[in-house]
């Protein structure tokens, strides 16, 4: 699904940004056509990008646990992507078993892949659209309310595939807000008004400056180093669970993991282990 790009050092503007996505996008109508098999989603060999320019996580954010936690795990997603689907009920039981620790954080960012390619073709043309009704949701309930309706979306939204190419009926939103206890007129109105447009734009744009290629992309922020046994956790991961390593690196700095596709349970919890213990 995803395509590696070799970004330059600074940072990539929103028109440079669609034109990528369009490539993104191309290479994943041809992935979404090839049976699911692989734990991770798939991708064409690249080196990690020198240095990360990831946004920093802010109290402002969509965030499930800490903020201060020493391991903030970054997930650019997208509703309609059926690797998202997946990989998210794995993250809700990471956080149920590691969020009351007080010790890792999810952060919700948002990437749709909703550009069209040069042929005009869309991979996920309501991604944008739903990215915006969680930020309406977030705006009419807070943080507590964005949860639950992420929970809601991700759980009744059918997968963009051959199989469901159209996704979820968008009329279906404010039915999803008034199950996460919004209310729903409140909902539409804010949905209708575009008024979040922007600033899913600019997530997208800044998982592009953060080399995101495909999603989802998770990035582990974290308050030290990588440990040594994550490093050699990583190394054996690659072999054990056979994932590409451009799929699982660790950045230059090493304060950064960096995790693309929709991994196993075993080994997020794995990887947890060595950062900060059971």
């Amino acid at each position: 699904m995803q395509k590696t790009f070799n970004f330059q050092k600074g940072f990539i503007t929103l028109p440079g940004a669609i034109i990528i996505a369009a490539a993104i996008i191309a290479i994943a109508i041809i992935w979404v056509n090839k049976p699911a098999g692989n734990p991770a989603t798939a991708a064409q060999k690249k080196q990690p990008a020198e240095q990360i320019h990831i946004a920093p996580v802010t109290t402002a954010e969509h965030i499930l646990g800490n903020p201060n936690a020493d391991v903030k795990i970054v997930e650019y997603s997208d509703p309609s992507c059926p690797y998202c689907k997946t990989f998210n009920p794995v993250m809700a039981k990471i956080m149920d078993e590691y969020g009351p620790t007080g010790k890792v954080a999810w952060i919700y960012r948002h990437y749709p892949l909703d550009k069209p390619d040069s042929e005009g073709r869309i991979l996920h043309p309501n991604a944008g659209h739903e990215a915006q009704a969680l930020e309406c949701a977030a705006s009419l309930g807070g943080n507590t309310k964005f949860w639950a309706f992420e929970k809601q979306l991700y759980t009744i939204t059918p997968s963009v595939t051959p199989q469901s190419p159209e996704g979820l009926d968008q009329k279906k939103l404010p039915g999803i807000a008034k199950s996460a206890g919004i209310d729903p007129v409140a909902f539409n109105e804010c949905l209708t008004s575009g008024q979040f447009k922007s600033k899913v734009e600019t997530q997208f744009l800044d998982g592009v400056n953060a080399n995101v290629t495909g999603t989802p992309t998770s990035f582990f922020l974290l308050s030290d180093t990588v440990p040594a046994a994550a490093v050699t956790y990583i190394t054996n991961a690659l072999l054990q669970y056979r994932v590409p390593a451009n799929l699982l690196y660790i950045s230059e700095d090493k304060k950064i993991i960096v995790m693309s596709g929709a991994m196993p349970e075993d080994l997020i919890k794995g990887l947890l282990t060595t950062l900060v213990g059971k």
